[in-house]
């Protein structure tokens, strides 16, 4: 059953794509969060889900849930920086006078165009920031987001392509706060994710610029058991790692998590205190507060659009299941 249909959460509609394998519900007016990924197979839910008697919580912190979109992602000091002659003011909202998890919050994405074929099935939506008056206080270059979602069997693609509306250059970072399941069977889950250190954080959990080694979490590149772990861990890929993460339980069920490896260079690993319920895996182009980091964009993973021009960012998740 490759097709798409409607549902509802909260009051909104909602945009469900269906395969054999899983059942991916889009949350477009409310953020554009994928909401529930469904595995039709093993009936199970993949992500951290929102309830409907949770709106308010979901209102006010969208990135508690899903597979939320961060622009940028991480902590930005005092909210501020500045890049190229244009001085940022991101909102406060976390500890020290902080900014946390960027603009995008539950602004209202439209749905653009809906596939459906024999491979499988698409929804693209579209939002403009200049729609969000509050978005531009903050970051007054007008941009155009543009994300699709294609479903074929077992795998989901998200493709995200944003476009420079302005006449000045922007810097440019985002991630994905992407919440798994691991059921309370922490014991049971293993993660293998190729990095080669880690980035130092200070009091504020801001990064000092400085990398340390991975001492313990060198069994990331092998395979870790996640119990008794306590992530909020920002490491980087070295240059010839892939960008994958693969969380397997111990009956060789799991999933496989990627993005382009030209452009993500950074993971975060979260498991909101000792891990029980669930692993935010977190794919990140530029590191946490990158601009007041380093001027060294390798290192921090600032990219850059020009005016007119347009960057396209893709991530899959895979289902693997045990073989019979």
């Amino acid at each position: 059953m490759k097709q798409v249909t409607k549902g509802q959460w909260g009051g909104y509609d909602t945009y469900i794509l269906h395969s054999r394998e899983l059942e991916v519900t889009l949350l477009p007016r409310l953020g554009n969060n994928v909401i529930s990924l469904f595995d039709v197979k093993k009936q199970r839910e993949i992500l951290r889900q929102p309830d409907e008697s949770d709106q308010a919580f979901f209102m006010q912190k969208p990135y508690h849930f899903g597979m939320p979109l961060l622009f940028p992602p991480g902590r930005i000091r005092k909210g501020q920086f500045q890049f190229e002659g244009t001085s940022y003011q991101f909102d406060q909202n976390t500890a020290n006078d902080n900014h946390i998890h960027g603009l995008h919050r539950t602004q209202a994405w439209c749905v653009s165009d809906i596939e459906e074929d024999e491979d499988g099935c698409a929804v693209t939506t579209e939002f403009r920031t200049e729609d969000d008056p509050h978005w531009m206080e903050q970051f007054p270059i007008p941009l155009k987001f543009e994300m699709t979602f294609r479903l074929q069997e077992a795998r989901l693609t998200q493709t995200l392509k944003v476009t420079n509306l302005g006449d000045h250059r922007i810097p440019f970072g985002i991630g994905y706060h992407t919440w798994f399941m691991i059921d309370g069977e922490p014991e049971r889950w293993n993660l293998k994710l190729p990095v080669n250190s880690i980035y130092e954080l200070n009091d504020e959990l801001l990064p000092s610029g400085n990398l340390i080694p991975l001492g313990d979490l060198e069994a990331l590149n092998t395979g870790m058991n996640i119990q008794g772990t306590n992530f909020d861990t920002a490491l980087r890929i070295g240059e010839k790692q892939p960008v994958e993460a693969l969380l397997l339980r111990d009956d060789g069920y799991g999933l496989r998590y990627t993005a382009d490896e030209n452009l993500f260079r950074h993971w975060v690993l979260y498991t909101k205190g000792p891990a029980d319920q669930f692993l935010c895996i977190e794919p990140y182009t530029w590191l946490a507060n990158a601009p007041n980091v380093s001027e060294d964009a390798s290192f921090t993973g600032l990219l850059t659009i020009e005016p007119g021009q347009s960057q396209n960012l893709s991530t899959v998740l895979e289902m693997i299941y045990p073989e019979i």
